[in-house]
C-alpha cells in the first residue's frame, strides 16, 4: 500500500508572493492562501473561520507565479504539505507548508493589469501545462513550454 500526500486548495492570496533565488540559482515563490469555511452552530447562527495556509513554488513554476500572481487574486493550488524545521534560540521550530505542483487562476486580472492567455501552470509530468504569456510580451520574454522543468 502506498501513501498519500495530496493538497487541494481554493482562496484568495494574502500578499503578492515573495520570489527569492537559491545559493544554486533555483527561484522560489512563497505566498499565503485563505481560505473560508462557513457553517451553522447547534443554535443556528451562521460561523466563519479562515485558515491562512504558506504556499512554496519552485522554478518555472516560481517564475510564473512572479509575474502574474498578486494579493487578493483566486487561485486553485494543488500540491503537497511538508514541514521543514529548524532550530532559534535553542528552540526547535517547525513550519508546514504546501509545495505547488499545479496553480490555477480562477478570477480575470484587476483592471489596469495585463491577463495571461492561459492561467494553467503545472509541475507534474503528467500533465499538460499551459505557461502564462502576457499578449503584449515580446517573443523573447515569452516562457516556452519546452522551458518548464519535468
Amino acid at each position: 500500500m502506498r501513501d498519500l500526500n495530496k493538497v487541494m486548495l481554493i482562496g484568495n492570496l494574502t500578499r503578492d508572493p515573495e520570489l527569492r533565488s537559491t545559493n544554486s540559482g533555483q527561484t522560489v515563490a512563497s505566498f499565503s492562501v485563505a481560505t473560508n469555511r462557513s457553517w451553522n452552530d447547534a443554535q443556528g447562527n451562521r460561523q466563519d473561520a479562515v485558515e491562512y495556509i504558506d504556499v512554496v513554488a519552485w522554478g518555472k513554476l516560481a517564475e510564473i507565479v512572479g509575474q502574474i500572481y498578486r494579493k487578493g487574486r483566486r487561485t486553485y493550488v494543488e500540491g503537497r504539505f511538508q514541514t521543514r524545521s529548524w532550530e532559534q534560540d535553542g528552540i526547535k521550530r517547525y513550519k508546514t507548508e504546501v509545495i505547488a505542483s499545479d496553480l490555477i487562476l480562477l478570477d480575470r486580472a484587476p483592471a489596469g493589469e495585463v491577463a495571461p492567455l492561459q492561467n494553467n501552470v503545472s509541475t507534474e509530468a503528467s500533465a499538460q501545462p499551459v505557461a502564462a504569456v502576457d499578449p503584449l510580451a515580446t517573443a523573447a520574454d515569452e516562457i516556452n513550454i519546452e522551458d518548464i522543468p519535468f
